[in-house]
């Protein structure tokens, strides 16, 4: 069965991600490394075993546009959001032989590291959850 994992971000985590220091601490460029260090080779490990589907990282909410309908017209709203409100950061759908095995790559992935010393807002947490559909034929 597939499943997604999906982790969570906000305008703020973006903006520490890319040096600017704002309320929080400006991340350096080796903890910005070790982060990618850390995601590939989550992402190698899930490729060797099998269970890697798909993967995409997001791009920052100042990016984003949501839409949503006042009195049934569309309105709307560029980025970015309030800097509380969380969003999708990225997401990786990965195909296992149990809810209890892609929890447990999720619960890798929540791992993902942060400089020393940072006092975060939020633990760093992922979403995981069975992604519906009729099932596929096998090849």
């Amino acid at each position: 069965m597939k499943y997604i994992i999906m982790l969570f971000g906000s305008q703020r985590d973006y903006d520490m991600l890319t040096g600017k220091a704002g309320d929080g601490v400006a991340w350096s460029a080796e903890d910005v490394a070790a982060l990618h260090e850390f995601m590939g080779k989550w992402n190698n490990e899930l490729v060797e075993s099998g269970e890697f589907v798909d993967g995409r990282g997001l791009s920052a909410p100042v990016h984003a546009r949501r839409v949503s309908l006042r009195e049934g017209a569309p309105v709307v709203t560029d980025g970015p959001y309030a800097e509380t409100e969380e969003v999708l950061a990225g997401y990786t759908i990965v195909e296992t032989d149990s809810f209890d095995r892609a929890t447990e790559i999720a619960a890798r992935l929540a791992r993902t590291p942060h400089p020393a010393g940072t006092a975060l807002q939020h633990e760093w947490y992922v979403d995981v959850r069975p992604l519906d559909g009729p099932p596929e034929p096998e090849i």
